[in-house]
């Protein structure tokens, strides 16, 4: 089971989080009883709750001190992203972790921590489609890729803003576990879901 760590901070957008949490939390195996995929953990800077966009309050699970090893970390969005992009602990932090983990994922602006942390050099990058412009401000080498759902560098993936961050989690799932994988937890989520060819 791959542990994945999905990141928080104050005025993260829920779905970006909530979306990928669910579609990672869900996917189990079609074995008799079902074994889970993926152990998903939220990791903030400090214990205290973070106030996501719209009121809505979260624990996080571990803060980014006890965080433990993670195979895959996941970056969200959200107008948070514009004060952290500041925030030298959470972009070292970042940075650091992409480094330990098999696949980094960035949904919505979460792209702009990444390029803060020097992660999209040369590489193919979507974030929400009215904020390029400040992504190329962010990442001038990448190679910026408006209209696109999500973009697969191998150890990068991204996606564009807040729904699209299920349709590259359950690309995910497709890409580690196959697109039969990835359809049976779509139809679990009762989401319309079309693997890429």
């Amino acid at each position: 089971m791959r542990t994945i760590g999905i990141l928080l901070f104050d005025d993260v957008e829920v779905l970006d989080f909530a979306g990928p949490f669910e579609v990672f939390g869900v996917a189990r195996t079609d074995d008799n009883p079902p074994q889970r995929l993926f152990q998903v953990v939220t990791v903030a800077e400090t214990a205290r709750p973070v106030q996501a966009r719209n009121g809505l309050s979260i624990n996080p699970h571990h803060t980014l001190a006890t965080c433990p090893p993670l195979d895959l970390l996941l970056v969200p969005g959200g107008q948070g992203t514009r004060r952290e992009i500041h925030n030298p602990v959470l972009v070292d932090w970042i940075k650091a972790r992409a480094a330990q983990v098999d696949l980094l994922l960035s949904v919505c602006t979460g792209s702009f921590l990444l390029a803060k942390a020097s992660l999209l050099d040369g590489l193919k990058a979507t974030t929400y489609h009215t904020t390029f412009d400040t992504l190329a401000e962010l990442a001038p080498t990448a190679t910026l890729c408006p209209g696109e759902r999500f973009v697969d560098n191998g150890h990068l993936i991204m996606s564009a803003g807040i729904s699209a961050g299920i349709d590259m989690s359950l690309y995910v799932v497709g890409k580690l576990h196959g697109d039969a994988q990835a359809t049976r937890t779509a139809r679990h989520m009762e989401y319309e879901y079309w693997p890429r060819t």
